[in-house]
């Protein structure tokens, strides 16, 4: 196995973003190599952070990179999702700040064998958690055609998604797929031969919906932005990083609704709902890469930062 080492994208950013106060309560929700986090670590004096991953290979490896800072560091096995429930057990009543950089890290992506990757060949797995049940074999080898071409759809925005999953479907009934590389052959015998010379590989979009559906992704972040705001003390800030445009929508609409309050339609004169801002937004458009850091690390290009904080 690989040494789980990541480069945190936009780190200063979220430092800045998080606004760090020494004294203060921190939740890093998805640790990863701790990049972020030990950086976070190395700013508290009677602080905390508290750690959360649900791949247990990366909590072990953060945990090693965050030795030094035992003293003020709780690292939990657990889904960012699960946060509240994570601050109810360790019997805090809020925190001073989240910080979540959603998506695949590089070292999951890198290590073949979990099957993330379109460019080596594995065994289908797709899964974050290696303790979860749902693999990427289960949803290729017995979800339903529709629900296939769903998926494709809505979380790989796949325009081939009824080919795709056509093929997916007949290929199956001859024997299973099995491997990386037998569904990127059946994702490509599916598309037009114009598609195949585009420069984005041909499988990206399709294994970005099954890793999405896998790992449920998408309804991990929509569970953890209803959850977030509310841990937070007045004050506090939250901080998210996505990679793609439907876990951002996700989080725009999110931080966007806290900040708004109100929730009558346009046309009344008057609110009669009552809800009030629970947060500010710290800047109204993403935060994203700059040049620099996109010549160290191509992975960042497509990383939008939001922050918001706490009224």
């Amino acid at each position: 196995m690989s040494e789980f080492h990541h480069i945190s994208v936009l780190l200063q950013e979220c430092l800045d973003g998080l606004a760090i106060r020494p004294d203060g309560i921190y939740i890093d929700g998805t640790l990863g190599g701790a990049g972020h986090s030990s950086q976070i670590a190395k700013r508290l004096t009677t602080g905390r952070l508290i750690g959360i991953d649900r791949d247990p290979i990366a909590l072990k490896a953060a945990g090693e990179r965050l030795e030094a800072y035992k003293d003020n560091v709780i690292l939990v096995h657990s889904n960012f999702c699960e946060m509240a429930q994570v601050v109810k057990d360790l019997g805090l009543s809020g925190v001073d700040g989240i910080l979540l950089d959603l998506g695949v890290s590089s070292p999951q992506l890198d290590e073949v064998t979990r099957g993330f990757s379109y460019m080596a060949d594995a065994p289908l797995d797709m899964r974050m958690n290696n303790e979860d049940a749902l693999t990427a074999h289960t949803v290729v080898n017995t979800w339903s055609q529709e629900e296939l071409k769903r998926i494709l759809y809505d979380y790989g925005e796949e325009r081939y998604a009824p080919r795709i999953a056509a093929a997916i479907c007949r290929r199956r009934e001859e024997k299973p797929i099995e491997t990386t590389l037998e569904l990127v052959d059946v994702i490509r015998s599916a598309m037009p031969a114009q598609a195949l010379r585009e420069k984005q590989h041909p499988a990206k979009r399709s294994f970005q919906a099954i890793r999405i559906a896998v790992n449920d992704e998408l309804g991990s972040v929509e569970k953890a932005m209803q959850d977030a705001i509310p841990l937070l003390n007045p004050g506090g800030r939250l901080a998210v990083i996505t990679f793609h445009s439907l876990e951002d929508r996700i989080v725009k609409n999110a931080m966007a609704e806290a900040a708004n309050g109100c929730t009558c339609p346009p046309s009344f004169p008057v609110c009669v709902c009552g809800k009030k801002p629970q947060v500010k937004l710290i800047s109204r458009k993403p935060i994203v890469a700059g040049d620099e850091e996109l010549e160290v690390n191509p992975r960042s290009r497509s990383a939008k930062l939001r922050v918001c904080e706490k009224l």
